[in-house]
């Protein structure tokens, strides 16, 4: 048994219920830019043991937290945590990201690859149930997985890329290989995400981090068909609750519709794309979370605060508005400007709820 929730209002805010205010958290939010999260990481040793020590995890889980007013917290971890499960063996190169020691070319490589289980990955489930019962009912805990797309992007480059060359390769010279790969990986993904849930995460967030790169009829054959199939597959009410799935594809503004269409409760925006149209389109669909440009917390308190206004006027009136960065919080930024972006955020949208709560003291996790 985990203790009870005291602050829900990222869930309800999911779910398109009432709000007292605005919920916020940050994508990255745990990350480069902290001085105590970079000293957890040198006693750590690296990155990956960070990742796979739950100690460790939950300690930079809950950083952001003590300096911030934050209304979610997320599990520490990596995307390619999944193929490393794989057997690929994932490591970083100082300086030039991600690798893996195998990578994946031809259909007798995606053949020989085996489907990767929660089992696999005990010990970020651990990580999970370790969060959850640290966070003491504070905020709600988000699990996440990368997109098959995705993950098969890095699986198939073999690290970061510039030009997707392997991939798109294989996506037109050899479709059915790259379709096997897909496959395989939304499975795994499915059972990871709950294995989270399972495991105690009260929301989970599909990044479709390079779903983006894809032409349009190409999106929908190579990564949002395989959301798709995770989405029929998630577990979406546990512990008597509902769990809000979040999709967020980086540059997928043009295809919100479709995405809304796949079943999430929410769509993530990047801040290309506008808060008022994105409503417009599928507002009274999903909820919406972002997206002011992360590049805005290098600006001064007063921009930084006009930049808030301008995305919670474009959302407008309501409930369905989880306020979030475009992407992740960039690494060099002073650890002093979110705390302006997020007390800007609760401070400025109450009176766009002002109308839905005649008590505002029930929103503190009372159903």
């Amino acid at each position: 048994m985990f203790p009870e929730l005291k602050n829900d209002r990222f869930l309800r805010a999911l779910l398109k219920q009432p709000v007292d205010t605005t919920p916020v958290w940050m994508m990255r939010q745990a990350g480069r830019y902290l001085p105590e999260y970079r000293q957890s990481r040198a006693t750590a040793g690296d990155f990956l043991s960070l990742c796979k020590n739950d100690a460790f995890a939950c300690e930079v889980t809950l950083q952001p937290l003590e300096r911030y007013d934050l209304d979610a917290a997320i599990l520490f971890s990596d995307i390619l945590t999944v193929p490393d499960a794989m057997g690929l063996g994932l490591y970083f190169e100082t300086g030039e990201g991600p690798k893996f020691k195998h990578v994946i070319r031809s259909a007798a490589d995606v053949e020989a690859l085996p489907i990767a289980k929660a089992s696999d990955l005990d010990y970020v489930m651990k990580a999970v149930t370790t969060i959850r019962h640290a966070l003491n009912g504070r905020v709600p805990l988000i699990g996440f997985s990368g997109s098959p797309w995705t993950l098969a992007t890095y699986m198939v480059e073999g690290g970061s890329s510039k030009d997707f060359r392997h991939i798109k390769g294989m996506m037109y010279s050899q479709p059915d290989v790259l379709h096997a790969l897909l496959n395989k990986l939304a499975i795994s993904v499915t059972d990871y995400l709950n294995g989270q849930i399972k495991a105690g995460a009260q929301a989970v967030q599909i990044f479709d981090t390079w779903g983006g790169v894809l032409s349009g009829p190409m999106y929908q054959q190579f990564s949002l068909m395989y959301m798709r199939q995770i989405m029929d597959g998630l577990i979406r009410e546990h512990e008597g609750r509902k769990i809000p799935v979040i999709m967020f594809t980086k540059n997928g503004g043009q295809w919100l519709e479709n995405m809304a269409a796949t079943g999430p409760d929410a769509l993530g925006l990047d801040w290309t794309t506008d808060m008022a149209e994105a409503r417009a389109r599928v507002g009274d669909k999903v909820a919406l979370q972002g997206n002011i440009d992360p590049c805005v917390l290098y600006a001064g308190k007063d921009v930084i605060e006009r930049e808030v206004a301008a995305v919670l006027e474009g959302f407008g009136h309501g409930t369905g508005h989880v306020f979030n960065l475009g992407h992740g919080i960039h690494q060099f930024v002073d650890p002093e400007r979110p705390k302006y972006l997020i007390d800007a955020v609760h401070e400025l949208s109450r009176p766009y709820h002002e109308t839905q709560y005649d008590d505002l003291d029930a929103l503190n996790g009372v159903e």
